[in-house]
């Protein structure tokens, strides 16, 4: 049965999930922040088999190399757009932070919406285009999780004021997201997991 962990970043209080399960010794991030952080939070004995990116501003990415420098053989997840964004500092804002980011990492896979990501076992994430907050937001959810990164945040009104934010496309979002979430436990980009039954 799959179970989640949440890992609080120092930039933003951006959420890192560590996604695993018990019986298998894979296991799944999704975003990365602290690097530390989340790798003293991994369940001993696991390995970090992927990460996958709700999108690709700098509080949500700025681990990411650490993490591949580490785990080099970890495959990342991202939309075309975010694909871009990890490979221009602009892109993904963290030319205006202390350290510019370019992915350095080997291991690099475009998803999209409709898609789906095996985890360990049988078991599986889908994949939901969320665009609004920046163009190549991407949800993703099991029978009982929803990442929805800054797409939606519960009690929060989406940011739709950096580049490539579209106000109409990340109020269509929400919107998919909540009929999505129905029943599941929604884990935020930014602030707690909640339970909407």
């Amino acid at each position: 049965m799959l179970q989640v962990k949440q890992v609080v970043n120092r930039v933003f209080t951006s959420n890192t999930y560590i996604v695993f399960d018990e019986d298998f010794d894979d296991c799944w991030l999704v975003d990365i922040g602290d690097y530390e952080r989340a790798e003293k939070a991994v369940p001993q004995g696991k390995k970090i088999k992927g990460l996958l990116l709700t999108h690709t501003h700098f509080d949500h990415i700025y681990g990411i190399n650490e993490l591949c420098k580490n785990h080099p053989e970890c495959v990342v997840y991202t939309s075309e757009f975010g694909k871009e964004a990890l490979m221009d500092d602009r892109k993904n804002l963290s030319r205006y932070h202390e350290h510019p980011i370019v992915f350095e990492g080997k291991h690099l896979v475009v998803v999209g919406e409709g898609d789906e990501i095996p985890l360990m076992g049988e078991q599986k994430i889908k994949v939901a285009a969320t665009p609004g907050h920046e163009p190549g937001c991407l949800t993703f959810f099991t029978e009982d999780y929803i990442f929805t990164g800054d797409s939606y945040i519960p009690g929060v009104k989406v940011v739709t004021k950096l580049p490539g934010g579209d106000r109409a496309l990340a109020a269509k979002s929400v919107e998919k997201i909540l009929r999505l979430a129905e029943g599941k436990t929604i884990c935020p980009g930014h602030g707690e997991m909640i339970n909407i039954g």
